[in-house]
């Protein structure tokens, strides 16, 4: 496995976070996550503009080998889905920092971010 990006923030359920300075953020798995899956198949996103609490399930990926639910890292409201996943999911596998990302969102005011993991703090419990 690859490093771990550092400007990510990362979940127990493997998912990452890429947060911007203007309140905005893109939400993708991580490398783990989508090797663990295998070649992934299908990507279930949610509608733009719905709002999502912390914990909420938002989506599934669909591979070779299993569907796993997504899950929100934060509150935040949907503002953009990945389209060129949508219609080539593999881009997860082939690069699931940068063109795999899944969605765009725009956080919710007062969403508490330290409940997400730093890069070191997510590469020890994998």
């Amino acid at each position: 496995m690859s490093s771990l990006p550092e400007d990510l923030l990362y979940t127990k359920d493997h998912e990452w976070i890429r947060i911007s300075e203007d309140g905005t953020a893109q939400i993708g798995i991580t490398e783990y996550a989508q090797e663990s899956l295998g070649d992934i198949t299908f990507v279930e996103f949610p509608e733009a503009g719905v709002s999502l609490s912390v914990g909420e399930t938002f989506g599934v990926v669909e591979s070779v080998k299993a569907a796993s639910d997504l899950y929100m890292p934060i509150s935040a409201t949907v503002t953009k889905i990945n389209e060129a996943v949508d219609s080539a999911p593999e881009l997860v596998n082939q690069d699931p920092y940068v063109e795999g990302w899944l969605l765009e969102v725009k956080i919710e005011e007062g969403t508490d971010l330290s409940v997400l993991l730093k890069p070191e703090d997510y590469a020890q419990l994998i």
